[in-house]
């Protein structure tokens, strides 16, 4: 443990909160984005069909799911950080192969409609918006090298500060799609990446004085091939995570009235997804602030009291003037299906605490270094949601609470292994971040 003072919450809350707003804000966007995809003529369905393209894409892009890890602990020296840059450009090649395959008509519909089960009013707004996403995706994978040189250098301000651009020009466009008539799938993959184009442009201008400079010599570093396999552990704890949401879309698509359940569903879970978000970089607050000794509990309480704000502020869109004004207005659901949303999101209110609380116990196990443990949670969060989603809808639970429900449990199933397993005799004690880092 550590011997620095006690933290009180002042800075606990000073650092969780611009962390948090910028997960959140990031996830924002869609829900923005959709309000392009559902003026089209397919209207709602549009949007469910452009949700589970990204979770698609998202899939495939989890092959890069620690490249940002990866360049944070080996891109500190000049050396490393061409390997790093080296490795993140073949893994988006590598995802953009996957993708273009997908594109394939026999392949995209054996994915969209045999695998996850889409009817063919989804199915098709999904496959015309998938195309288009594989530039995103390598806008995504083209963002983490700079991210890595503003991080590595502490300039996170600046790496928040390329995300509010993002979030800027998302706000600015989407309207301006809709009044220009330029609406529907592909539309709204067009009005979600030139954004991020920018993020990209502003993170590499903010990005480019530590670009010459950097604070260690090129002694021991890895090589590409090692960067690849250190890598891989997270990209398949984001892999199954990932796959969890393309899981659920494919059970919910199986209940009874999809074409009403996956709006509804995709609408609420918009909103309490920025909030989850949000609440896992409580991980972040436990490596900043590490328990000084086994009977700390701050960082605890702070998870349970920043979850439980976060988990609520979904609700706000529930008011009733608000909730028409939102969820038919401006993402044009039918007025008869707004008590489906409400019960949709009545039931996320446990998804962003319990996400909070499953953060908080993969930060003590990665300052334990135990990062098997941090993939056992995940893997049983799949297990537990492969387990609830099917069983919902055998027992004819509506479409819009199997998700809801499946991710709450699923949650609890993976907070419950990380507690079972950090109880268990450990290897060698917590350490500071730093010390991780500068072993790498």
């Amino acid at each position: 443990m550590t011997d620095a003072p006690a933290p009180s919450y002042r800075p606990l809350t000073a650092f969780f909160i611009p962390l948090a707003l910028q997960s959140a804000s990031q996830s924002l966007t869609y829900p923005l984005v959709a309000m392009v995809a559902s003026h089209g003529p397919g209207g709602t369905l549009n949007l469910a069909g452009v949700a589970q393209s990204n979770i698609v894409m998202f899939l495939v892009g989890a092959v890069g799911a620690g490249l940002v890890t990866a360049g944070m602990v080996y891109g500190k020296s000049r050396l490393g950080f061409s390997r790093f840059f080296a490795v993140n450009n073949l893994m988006a090649v590598i995802a953009a192969l996957v993708q273009a395959a997908i594109c394939i008509p026999a392949v995209g519909h054996g994915v969209f409609g045999a695998l996850l089960g889409l009817p063919p009013s989804i199915e098709g707004p999904a496959r015309q918006a998938f195309p288009l996403t594989i530039l995103l995706n390598v806008l995504f994978f083209a963002r983490n090298p700079y991210e890595v040189l503003l991080l590595n250098n502490g300039a996170s301000g600046r790496v928040s500060a390329a995300t509010f651009a993002r979030i800027a020009l998302t706000l600015a466009l989407a309207p301006l799609f809709v009044r220009a008539g330029l609406v529907g799938p592909r539309w709204a993959v067009v009005c979600q990446s030139i954004p991020v184009g920018v993020e990209v442009a502003v993170a590499w201008y903010f990005s480019r004085p530590f670009a010459s400079v950097f604070p260690q010599v090129d002694d021991n570093v890895l090589r590409r091939r090692a960067i690849v396999w250190f890598n891989l552990p997270l990209s398949l704890g984001g892999f199954l995570m990932t796959l969890s949401g393309m899981l659920l879309g494919a059970v919910i698509a199986r209940s009874n009235q999809p074409e009403r359940m996956l709006p509804a569903y995709y609408l609420a879970v918009g909103l309490a997804n920025p909030m989850a978000y949000a609440a896992t970089r409580l991980q972040n607050v436990v490596l900043r602030f590490p328990p000084r000794s086994r009977t700390d509990r701050l960082t605890r309480r702070f998870a349970l009291r920043a979850g439980t704000i976060v988990s609520f502020v979904p609700l706000v869109f529930l008011l009733p003037a608000l909730s028409h004004w939102y969820y038919v207005s401006l993402q044009r659901l039918a007025p008869a299906d707004l008590s489906l949303v409400t019960v949709s999101a009545l039931l996320l209110v446990g998804y962003p605490f319990t996400s909070g609380l499953r953060a908080h116990w993969e930060g003590l196990a990665a300052l334990a270094r135990r990062t098997s443990t941090i993939l056992a949670g995940n893997i049983a969060f799949v297990a537990a949601l492969a387990i609830t989603a099917p069983t919902c809808l055998a027992l004819k639970v509506s479409g819009n609470m199997i998700g809801p429900i499946a991710l709450v449990i699923s949650n609890l199933a993976g907070l419950g292994a990380l507690v079972l397993l950090q109880s268990l005799p450990e290897g060698p004690g917590p350490v500071e971040v730093i010390d991780v880092h500068e072993r790498g």
